[in-house]
């Protein structure tokens, strides 16, 4: 038989659990929010006979609605053909990385695909692949461009100088571009290699014609002027955008008076032809690209290209505008009237689209060089008129 103190104990402990489960409860029980339920919201929503009848309440907007949409000029088809095809089966056998495809060019099936009727070797002479040195991840990150970013990538292969001139010399190309990532974690960042390169292929191929787009170096120009002086026939690097706009759309590390310098130091070391390329589409006015293209008459680049800005992903700045296709050719008479050897400019141009192309019709041919005798000896003229006065 229980104590009466025991019995005390246990009514107390019944009592006190009997308070916290009615407390719980109660806090359980607390009323919902006046938020409707699915149920209810779907029952109070258009019914089916709403649509069917043509009385749909608002039209429901997907996606981003402030962006310019792609105008039709700028839609191009999926690449395909046999050259296509061909092309890059032979360069993944390689082991060759290309800035067509790492930047998402749009005009990859136009430069790769040959022209209709064309034999397989005619089609080779007449493609321009754009072949990307040095591995594919960069040490810089610009707003525009969609190759990958590290500030420590893997190693340089010390046998790649070698085995892309004996690829590219077997592929019977007449015109090869030779690009690179940055690599700014290298001390020369990269020029020995650039160099190398450009050696190895003039030995295998020396009919062939090389195209180098390098990056500043650092501002380095010693390392400018080992590439340039490497057996190279066209020195090209890339301003991208008018000196304003540069901070907002290239790495904090690179500037339009450095890559002014480096295209500066390329001429200086007696490259035939020196080329640049112009985003348009990043926000720019008439005025900007005016002082930008008369920077670079003033270092005596040769070759300039207009193409529209295309946002590779949605990581990457916003396009300003679309520019129409009568602008591109306003720029284009705009840079040949200040005395520019050759100037490509339309929505789909891009810094080496059909370089080879470009540079054979209008350089190799004289057409540009007759152009240039015209130019200065107009020039001239007028100087000596003005001297007279």
């Amino acid at each position: 038989m229980a104590s009466p103190a025991r019995s005390l104990l246990r009514h107390t402990a019944a009592s006190a659990r009997i308070r916290v489960t009615s407390a719980q409860s109660r806090t359980l029980a607390t009323p919902s929010s006046s938020k409707p339920s699915f149920s209810q919201t779907l029952e109070e929503g258009p019914s089916l006979d709403d649509f069917i009848s043509g009385n749909i309440p608002d039209r429901v907007v997907l996606g981003n609605t402030s962006q310019p949409r792609l105008p039709s000029y700028l839609k191009t088809s999926i690449p395909k053909g046999a050259s296509f095809s061909k092309i890059k089966k032979d360069l993944r056998g390689l082991g060759l990385h290309t800035v067509c495809e790492e930047a998402r060019c749009p005009n990859i099936g136009d430069c790769w695909g040959g022209k209709p009727g064309a034999s397989e070797e005619e089609n080779r002479r007449a493609a321009t692949a754009t072949i990307m040195l040095m591995g594919d991840t960069c040490t810089r990150g610009c707003r525009f461009c969609s190759v990958k970013t590290s500030k420590a990538p893997p190693p340089l292969d010390p046998h790649e100088p070698e085995n892309t001139a004996e690829a590219i010399s077997r592929w019977g190309l007449g015109y090869v571009v030779l690009t690179s990532v940055d690599r700014d974690d290298l001390a020369d960042g990269g020029a020995h290699h650039f160099a190398e390169t450009i050696r190895k292929i003039k030995q295998k191929a020396p009919q062939m014609l090389v195209e180098a787009l390098t990056g500043d170096f650092a501002g380095n120009l010693d390392h400018v002027s080992l590439v340039a002086k490497s057996g190279l026939d066209v020195y090209a690097h890339n301003v991208e955008t008018s000196e304003e706009l540069t901070p907002f759309v290239r790495d904090r590390r690179a500037t339009f008076k450095q890559s002014l310098k480096v295209l500066e130091r390329a001429k200086q070391e007696g490259v035939r032809i020196t080329k640049t390329s112009i985003m348009l589409g990043v926000g720019e006015n008439e005025e900007q690209i005016i002082n930008a293209l008369q920077q670079l008459r003033k270092v005596d680049v040769d070759v300039v290209t207009f193409g529209q800005y295309m946002r590779p992903t949605k990581r990457h700045m916003k396009v300003d505008r679309y520019v129409e296709p009568e602008e591109f050719d306003r720029w284009k008479k705009t840079a040949e009237d200040m005395g520019f050897l050759y100037v490509a400019s339309g929505p789909l141009v891009r810094s080496s689209y059909k370089a080879g192309e470009y540079f054979i019709e209008n350089v190799l041919k004289g057409k540009g060089t007759e152009k240039r005798t015209k130019q200065l000896a107009s020039e001239s003229q007028a100087d000596s008129v003005h001297a007279s006065h």
